[in-house]
């Protein structure tokens, strides 16, 4: 863990970071909210989140968007501080959602890893679903091996999904439309098992690893640049700050189902220095 620093300590189970408006802003599954952090290490409770499992990321105005799983809805906070609905994700039957990205135009992809995790149901494949500017839903993308979390490259021609149980990154194609084509394997990641991700201005993908206790940079093909170990599982990273080379990954001691969100919690925000910017989205 070298030159890693610890800037948030003491929440529960991290998920989606986000660098916005000078701010780092996380979910904390376990108290159900959603955070912003300065790098001064200051936070505060932004919204109230659903119940897990929720994500979050932001519309090109700003506005803070939240998947709310269990009730099947994309949320929009609007300048009150109150979630509305922004489109209803029940058009997509028999889905339970995951992540969530939007691009540089607009598209908002939601990934769904279509079985429930939770109740310890046998696993089946999961899909990619896009939502259109008029609040429509539809899967674009299927096949899926527990999707996980999902970027967009910088000219928003490349949808990049981690898919945890086949140790790999898949990509498609994005049409004019926002719809998916062109599926194949980005990177094979050996035992790695990805779950967040998000790109850097030289292409390469860095993921977060929750057995493996690690962040990992590659490149497409899956030849590793950068491994970064860790105490704890990693579920997700981040890169932002003033140029965009701080990588924050947010993690957390992984109890299996039964116990994830029991016991003191372990989850912190940690930060490490970066040679390579960000790029794309999120």
């Amino acid at each position: 863990m070298t030159d890693v620093r610890t800037l948030v300590d003491g929440i529960g189970v991290g998920e989606s970071p986000r660098w916005q408006q000078g701010r780092l802003w996380f979910c904390d599954w376990s108290a159900h909210q959603v955070l912003a952090v300065d790098l001064d290490g200051k936070s505060e409770v932004v919204a109230a989140g659903p119940p897990h499992p929720f994500c979050i990321d932001f519309l090109p105005d700003g506005r803070l968007l939240a998947v709310s799983g269990q009730q099947g809805r994309l949320l929009r906070q609007e300048a009150g501080g109150d979630l509305v609905t922004h489109a209803d994700l029940t058009a997509v039957p028999d889905a339970y959602w995951n992540d969530i990205v939007v691009d540089g135009r607009g598209n908002i992809y939601l990934n769904e890893v279509g079985f429930d995790l939770m109740t310890g149901a046998q696993p089946r494949p999961g899909s990619v679903a896009l939502v259109t500017p008029d609040g429509s839903a539809r899967r674009v993308g299927g096949g899926l091996s527990f999707p996980n979390g999902m970027a967009v490259t910088p000219d928003n021609g490349t949808l990049i999904v981690a898919e945890s149980y086949t140790h790999r990154l898949t990509a498609f194609d994005i049409g004019s439309d926002g719809g998916l084509a062109n599926q194949r394997v980005w990177a094979d990641l050996g035992t790695g098992t990805p779950d967040g991700i998000c790109v850097d201005a030289s292409g390469a993908v860095w993921y977060a690893d929750v057995p493996g206790k690690c962040c990992v940079r590659v490149r497409e093909g899956g030849e590793v640049l950068q491994h970064v170990s860790l105490d704890r599982g990693c579920f997700a990273c981040m890169l932002g700050g003033p140029t965009g080379s701080t990588l924050f990954m947010v993690a957390a001691e992984w109890r299996g189902v039964d116990g994830a969100f029991s016991g003191p919690p372990t989850g912190q925000v940690l930060t490490l220095e970066t040679a390579t910017p960000h790029a794309g989205w999120p």
